[in-house]
């Protein structure tokens, strides 16, 4: 496994409290992006230039790094929204539950067996923590395309769990997380185009108002 896998994982979690600890909606896509662009490369570092960890790193950042970003700011656009309005649970508050967060992935990471090749690493606790802050990023803030981004970096936490797994899952199986993810974006654009055309506005916790 390359020594360049620990400092791209510590990269995906600073992009954790990055998108957690800014209200600019550009700001937050663009750190989900960056973190597909660096998932893209890690199915590389951790199992090499095989053509199956090849092809998905492709994939990855096509999808991840490229389309869902693009999809991402064009809903911003249409939308003319900039910021993150009044979230459930504030900026500040959001850093330190991330920061705890990440602090018992860490600590969980140590009570599991893991691999040889992988014990020592961070691919567990940087998962675990990565599906955290995606959780908590999808479930305190009220603009439909941050809940967006908060799904994409719970499900980045997913695919690092499951580049530690590759050689052991289908290729299959790889194939369908990231085809479920395009398929999940592209329904929650959907959703996103017309909550602001009926209520000029992205607050999900206007969805209570609509009516068959």
């Amino acid at each position: 496994m390359s020594s360049a896998v620990d400092p791209v994982l510590v990269l995906v979690l600073l992009l954790n409290f990055l998108s957690l600890g800014t209200s600019r909606l550009h700001a937050v896509i663009n750190a989900v992006a960056l973190q597909g662009v660096l998932l893209s490369a890690l199915a590389l570092l951790v199992h090499g230039a095989s053509t199956l960890a090849s092809l998905l790193a492709l994939l990855t950042v096509l999808l991840k790094g490229i389309a869902i970003p693009m999809m991402l700011r064009r809903a911003m656009r249409e939308a003319d929204i900039r910021r993150e309005v009044e979230p459930f649970i504030d900026y500040v508050p959001s850093l330190l539950l991330c920061a705890l967060g990440t602090v018992a992935a860490f600590a969980f990471a140590r009570t599991m067996p893991l691999a040889p090749e992988h014990a020592g690493t961070l691919l567990l606790p940087a998962s675990l923590a990565t599906i955290g802050a995606g959780f908590l990023l999808l479930s305190t803030r009220r603009k439909a395309i941050t809940q967006v981004a908060g799904y994409l970096v719970l499900e980045n936490g997913v695919y690092v769990l499951a580049v530690g797994l590759l050689e052991a899952m289908p290729f299959l199986v790889e194939i369908g997380v990231l085809l479920d993810l395009f398929v999940g974006i592209f329904v929650m654009g959907i959703i996103i185009y017309h909550v602001n055309r009926e209520f000029a506005s992205l607050d999900t916790t206007r969805l209570t108002n609509l009516r068959e």
